[in-house]
């Protein structure tokens, strides 16, 4: 039995280059021995163009070889733009932006507090929502509307999303319509697809079914973005215990397989295109429930440094909670996962706002997280060290037997320090006199007068005509 009370917490664990290396080179070996499969004939004919060896119709056996020129080709660092052209998210190093998730089938209701089933007005209010929000970065469609038919809610909720906000979107899909539909509607705001691809204002999210399995609406959506040399995120399903080994390094190992699979396809049909790998940590499963959790420690840094190694921009998943309530362990889940995806680096953070595994979608758990970025963004920006900061001068002026609130000098720099936009730093007497307010109810006022007053920047009519009819067309 492990002994506790010597398990001494130190400074952060990471890989040693040796240890990144067997990772890697365990996945490599999934290639080459076990293979992936892509069920799609043109990324087949790509990889037996590109002399990859092919068994059982769809099995592919990727030489190492091609890994490295893969790893060579993808740009390391991706600059995404928001609607009107400016540039908004550079994807490289250590910059890191954060924005919600998609496809929620419940949300909290502000008004009645009651967990319901989406609408689509839902859609359209949680993006007026997220357009006004500081440290929000970029938009999902959120929750998904039970009043629109099955099949035919992404055209609206993509609609909804370029009409609602000028700041970049990422789009999810069933199948390569859904995803042509969406590039459609962002090349009517920017005129042309070479104007598109040369600030991209969206991404392209894609899930395959495992690191072995390849789906084909998940493949084809993956060749046809790359092939319009437009970004997309590449994230195989990597559950421990059921799609993967339940053993943190055998998950991490079959993951970047899957991830290098990827990789390599979107290179071989357009050399140079823009792809968002996803973290290689996560995808834990609780055997005891069969649910898989979105925020646990279980694989620790491992999947972060192997990830880092290849210099990729990285996906990652925060800001959310298996909690079904907003509560103290949604609070607690939501600011450990912000934390460490931002110190580890990942530069598209999703999902922040989740509750219930992905099942339910929360507007306080929003708020609570705007305020978590906003401190995480102080927390961690670059010291200023000089003269004026030392304040040297300021000191032996001011000398032991006085203080500096009335220094000019306090004047000067007093209103550099982070400020809440709804936590609470009054005095009890103070809370007390104003109704004793939970960060709750102050959130649920604020989420209403934005979704009531706030309205992004509108687009020509002649483009909302655009959008609107593509929209329909694909909703037929």
């Amino acid at each position: 039995m492990t002994n506790t009370h010597q398990m001494a917490l130190s400074a952060p664990f990471r890989l040693t280059p040796e240890q990144i290396a067997t990772l890697h080179n365990a996945s490599l070996d999934i290639m080459t021995k076990t293979g992936l499969r892509f069920s799609d004939q043109e990324a087949l004919d790509l990889f037996k163009k590109a002399g990859s060896k092919i068994s059982d119709g769809d099995l592919v056996f990727i030489d190492p070889k091609i890994v490295e020129w893969a790893l060579e080709c993808a740009p390391k660092d991706i600059m995404i733009y928001d609607r009107n052209g400016q540039e908004a998210m550079h994807l490289a190093s250590d910059c890191c932006y954060y924005g919600v998730g998609s496809d929620c089938a419940y949300l909290y209701d502000i008004k009645s507090g009651d967990r319901r089933r989406a609408k689509r007005q839902d859609v359209k209010e949680g993006i007026r929502l997220v357009d006004a929000l500081e440290n929000i970065d970029f938009a999902m469609s959120m929750v998904l509307p039970e009043d629109i038919p099955v099949g035919k809610h992404e055209p609206f909720q993509m609609a909804t999303m370029i009409a609602e906000t000028t700041k970049p979107i990422m789009f999810v899909g069933e199948n390569l319509q859904s995803t042509i539909c969406a590039v459609e509607m962002a090349t009517a705001v920017t005129g042309s697809e070479e104007a598109l691809a040369k600030a991209p204002f969206v991404i392209n999210y894609i899930n395959t079914i495992s690191a072995f399995k390849h789906n084909t609406e998940s493949v084809r959506r993956l060749l046809y973005a790359a092939g319009r040399n437009l970004p997309s995120v590449y994230a195989p399903g990597q559950t421990r215990g059921t799609v993967n080994p339940i053993t943190a390094a055998g998950s991490v190992a079959l993951a970047n397989a899957g991830q290098m699979g990827g990789l390599v396809l979107s290179q071989l049909k357009r050399e140079g295109s823009p792809f968002i790998r996803s973290t290689l940590s996560g995808g834990n499963m609780d055997l005891r429930s069969m649910l898989d959790l979105y925020v646990a420690p279980d694989d620790g840094l491992m999947g972060w440094d192997l990830a880092r190694s290849h210099g990729l921009p990285i996906f990652g998943t925060a800001g959310c909670s298996e909690s079904k309530i907003f509560d103290g362990q949604a609070a607690s889940e939501a600011a450990l996962s912000l934390f460490t995806n931002t110190i580890n680096g990942a530069n598209l953070i999703h999902d922040v706002g989740y509750l219930d595994c992905a099942m339910t979608y929360s507007y306080e758990m929003l708020m609570l997280c705007e305020e978590i970025v906003g401190w995480l963004k102080k927390y961690l920006q670059p010291p200023v060290i000089n003269d004026e900061t030392l304040a040297l001068d300021v000191i032996h002026e001011i000398g032991p037997d006085d203080n500096f609130l009335t220094a000019k000098h306090t004047f000067k720099h007093v209103r550099e320090d982070w400020q809440p936009l709804l936590f609470d730093h009054d005095h009890f007497h103070k809370w007390d006199q104003k109704g004793r307010l939970t960060f709750e109810t102050k959130a649920k006022v604020k989420i209403a007068t934005i979704i009531d007053s706030h309205r992004s920047s509108k687009l020509s009519d002649g483009v909302l005509q655009k959008i609107e009819a593509i929209r329909d067309k694909y909703s037929v």
